[in-house]
């Protein structure tokens, strides 16, 4: 009944978001003249033959990949309360340094491509680390200091493209740094449909997927099965509390940031190491933005996260067939930006809920005790939704409370 009552708001509260998200997106479509109807019906077509069925998975799953790593990344953030919006440089910044370190080196195919994993997940956790050491050595907001970020890691990345990791011919309408050799690529998974007896795409599922997989599964062992994981936790409930208890927040803030920029630093990965072999001017863009909303949409829970990928990525792949059918492809931003605020406002909701009724439970206890001096109290700790807390997943993490120590329970929604 507890993993039910847990369970409950995790995938209530983004279904519900979603599915008010398609109400209002269909009325704002009929406002404008748009048929909702035809434009759902074009995107849930796949396609009329086994072939191009396989082909619109396989771009489905293409584009999830790095949107599953970028929620992650936020994610790890959000849980200590922290917002991490300078993903977006990291991933880009750490891409172009692989990129040009894979085309460099020569080495047999394993060590090849995880010499380029293991400087782009550097690159991307120095990045992340400069954020987090204004922060608690100066008291610089992320925010501010990592939208900074952004735009000085895109400016580098522009100058190294077209100056010493240029790697295309003088004149060429797309300039890229050189190309990795074969032995830097990461093989397709496209044997898997032969294994499963189903039509084998010519598109490439990408073998990052599994990479994913394994991040994903090692991140929420980590942050919900270990102590730092705890430690995260706690320091995003409340860094005072957490300090008091032998937990250096400040050095927490440190840890949380380098490993949200190591992780956004595989971002873009998929791409470069399964279709493109190098880093070009026109390289995918915005993934740590739509990072954000994926992490918002899956509550930080890395099953949750996987799933708004996928529903991101889906509504992608939407893009090319409306527009062959004559349709506004804007409908697809229409209906992102309203899942988004549809979710934060169920987040908040959600957040107040949960905080009014361990309050009411705190307040039960504390007048079923006995008048000695001394209460215990149950305290639910929130699996947020974002910095400062909107998801509801108990962690049962009991507080003992005795009079005359003057400590408040803090019950700010944080991170769990």
């Amino acid at each position: 009944m507890s993993a039910l009552r847990r369970l409950g708001p995790t995938v209530g509260v983004p279904v519900f978001a979603v599915l008010v998200a398609v109400v209002i997106s269909g009325l704002v479509m009929a406002a404008l003249q748009v048929n909702p109807f035809e434009v759902f019906r074009v995107m849930f077509d796949l396609g009329d033959t086994p072939s191009q069925q396989m082909t619109a998975v396989v771009v489905v799953l293409n584009r999830a990949v790095p949107l599953f790593l970028a929620g992650l990344a936020v994610a790890i953030a959000f849980r200590m309360g922290l917002f991490n919006i300078g993903v977006e440089g990291q991933y880009r910044l750490a891409t172009i340094v692989a990129a040009a370190v894979g085309a460099a080196v020569a080495l047999p195919g394993p060590l090849h491509v995880l010499l380029i994993m293991a400087v782009a997940v550097v690159v991307g956790a120095f990045w992340a680390g400069i954020v987090a050491v204004l922060k608690v050595t100066r008291g610089v907001s992320e925010v501010i200091s990592s939208i900074m970020l952004n735009f000085i890691a895109l400016g580098i990345a522009s100058f190294l493209l077209t100056g010493p990791f240029r790697g295309s011919e003088p004149g060429a309408s797309i300039i890229s740094t050189a190309d990795i050799p074969e032995s830097g690529w990461m093989p397709s998974l496209n044997g898997i449909f032969g294994a499963l007896g189903l039509a084998d795409p010519p598109r490439q599922l990408y073998g990052f997927l599994l990479v994913a997989v394994v991040v994903g599964v090692a991140l929420a062992v980590l942050l919900n099965r270990t102590r730092f994981g705890y430690d995260l936790r706690a320091s995003g409930l409340s860094p005072s509390a957490a300090s008091a208890s032998g937990v250096n927040a400040r050095a927490m803030v440190l840890k949380t940031m380098l490993l949200s920029g190591a992780v956004a630093g595989l971002i873009g990965l998929p791409d470069l190491l399964g279709d493109t072999r190098s880093y070009t001017t026109d390289f995918t863009a915005g993934l740590g933005f739509l990072g954000i909303a994926v992490a918002l949409l899956g509550r930080n829970n890395p099953l949750g996260i996987a799933f708004a990928a996928l529903l991101f990525s889906f509504l992608d792949r939407a893009l090319v067939p409306l527009q062959i059918e004559g349709l506004p492809a804007s409908v697809i931003t229409i209906i992102q930006g309203t899942i988004v605020l549809a979710v934060v406002i169920a987040n908040e909701v959600a957040r107040r809920i949960a905080r009014r009724s361990a309050e009411r439970g705190g307040a039960a206890a504390d007048a079923a005790a006995p008048g000695d001096g001394s209460t215990s109290t149950g305290q639910s700790a929130g699996d947020v939704g974002g910095p400062g807390g909107t998801d509801v997943q108990g962690t049962g993490a009991g507080v003992s409370r005795t009079a005359g120590a003057g400590q408040a329970d803090d019950t700010r929604g944080a991170g769990a």
